[in-house]
């Protein structure tokens, strides 16, 4: 399973940074070449913006891409139509030093901006849709885990002996192709999701062939009848629109809590952890070229952490990891703010900054970096799911622009104290989940709409007839509060 595209989001802007230098080079070099005068400063700093940015706006046409490419094409065929994307992408930015044409990579990195938001959508999605409830967090993790194993590709292959030279770092960006071709070339050989045959392609032959093949065995009646069970409870419905589950008081607080789940993934401030990172390895007395060695470290702290958190996802559950990682990162940020501050004080507090930014990372990585994804498919059913992705994969990619436009006004303003914004917005987060977020381990996707229905207040009639079934409400009368297990029970709230 391929997961080059966010990979590709996380890695190559890390290494974009690191290559501000001679991408700015690079563009005054061209706009010389073309206009006979360097470029001017504003107009600089307006291009590296522009490149900066655009990413996450290639994102977003992504995300909204996404329901109408998977209705036609389906979960995995999705996937392999994307690798055009990142194919494209990689090609148009390796090439755009030797061709001396800065809109070559400005254009490559929308277009890997919109790879990125259809993989994360279409990819979680199919992750969830394979999977036995038993294993359904721990396979949902493997895309962070992947994520992670990038970012630190990506660390290695921009150290100097490598490709980050001024002379081969478009090269850097070309890699992504790597990925894109391996799962251009494995993909083929695996079924199309068995809940998208079931729900959207009526084929029950099909679905239960692709169960047996992903679990490795005959008899798969069980999961099959699952699957069927959802499906009998939601005949006749039609893909639901993101407006319409916008609407539905079915899904209130399913969308409340994946909008607030996917603003605290961007916002939580891990992305302003790299800009300190290089200055206080320095304060530590680590000298700057051994800088880039040193930081290979944060990438192998993510994977590790990544990599426990899908031992432990299933034992754990989604809620503790959840709420524990942003917990942990409101404490260290916490604790960071007070080294940051002090840092000139002793020469020890270097070195605790250090250990806080490790901790923010692992904390992010065991929790908050991949369950999000998972939380977002588990929490709606079939009908409402494509939507449902659409609307987090907006709230995602909106976010990462929000944080790219106005962390460098924060930093600016607040100098080292701009953590305690971060540390707030994890605090809020870990304190909302903790009062809302229920338990989905080893729970049908029925099971999680009945855990969710109590605080809707809203109820689906017994039968679904048509799709705009899923609009349509019966509200019932407060309860008793001494009867409300039993009128639970015995109205089968669904």
């Amino acid at each position: 399973m391929k997961c080059s595209e966010k990979n590709s989001t996380d890695s190559k802007e890390r290494d974009l940074a690191r290559k501000k230098l001679y991408i700015k080079s690079f563009y005054n070099e061209s706009w010389e070449r073309r206009y006979g005068h360097p470029v001017d400063p504003d107009t600089l700093t307006l291009l590296w913006s522009v490149t900066v940015s655009i990413f996450a706006i290639g994102g977003l046409v992504g995300t909204l891409m996404v329901k109408l490419i998977g209705k036609v094409l389906g979960r995995k065929y999705t996937l392999l139509v994307n690798n055009g994307f990142a194919v494209s992408a990689a090609l148009l930015m390796a090439c755009s030093l030797q061709a001396g044409a800065l809109e070559m990579l400005i254009v490559g990195r929308f277009i890997m901006g919109v790879d990125g938001g259809i993989a994360l959508s279409a990819l979680p999605m199919y992750l969830n849709e394979i999977s036995p409830k038993e294993i359904r967090g721990s396979l949902g993790q493997v895309t962070a885990i992947f994520i992670c194993i990038g970012v630190f590709a990506g660390q290695v292959l921009g150290l100097p002996e490598l490709l980050g030279k001024e002379s081969t770092w478009p090269y850097l960006f070309g890699v992504i192709a790597v990925p894109a071709l391996v799962q251009l070339v494995s993909l083929p050989f695996l079924p199309e999701s068995p809940r998208y045959l079931l729900f959207e392609k009526h084929d029950q032959a099909g679905a239960e062939k692709a169960f047996q093949t992903f679990l490795g065995k005959e008899d798969v009646s069980r999961e099959l009848e699952e699957v069927l069970t959802e499906s009998r409870m939601q005949r006749n419905v039609q893909l639901v629109s993101m407006l319409e589950l916008l609407r539905s008081p079915l899904v209130r607080w399913q969308v409340v809590t994946v909008v607030i789940t996917m603003a605290c993934y961007q916002l939580c401030g891990l992305n302003a952890i790299w800009f300190y990172t290089n200055s206080i390895f320095g304060k530590a007395g680590i000298p700057p070229v051994k800088i880039p060695y040193i930081t290979l470290s944060t990438g192998g702290i993510e994977t590790l952490a990544a990599i426990f958190s899908g031992l432990v996802i299933e034992r754990l559950g989604r809620r503790p990891l959840l709420i524990g990682g942003f917990g942990l990162m409101a404490l260290f940020f916490g604790i960071l703010t007070v080294t940051l501050t002090l840092q000139d004080h002793a020469s020890w507090i270097p070195y605790l900054s250090i250990v806080c930014i490790l901790a923010i990372i692992a904390s992010f990585c065991s929790g908050p970096g991949g369950i999000p994804f998972i939380l977002t498919g588990e929490f709606f059913q079939q009908p409402q799911r494509p939507a449902a992705f659409v609307i987090a994969g907006t709230v995602n990619w909106l976010s990462n622009f929000a944080v790219g436009l106005l962390f460098p006004f924060i930093q600016k303003s607040l100098d080292t104290y701009c953590f305690l914004v971060f540390a707030a917005i994890c605090l809020t987060g870990a304190v909302y989940f903790y009062f809302v977020l229920p338990e989905t381990k080893n729970r049908t996707h029925a099971e999680i709409s009945q855990a969710f229905a109590r605080r809707n207040k809203a109820y689906p009639p017994e039968n679904t007839d048509s799709a705009a079934s899923d609009a349509k409400v019966t509200r019932r009368p407060e309860p008793d509060p001494a009867s409300t297990r039993d009128n639970y029970v015995q109205n089968g709230v669904i």
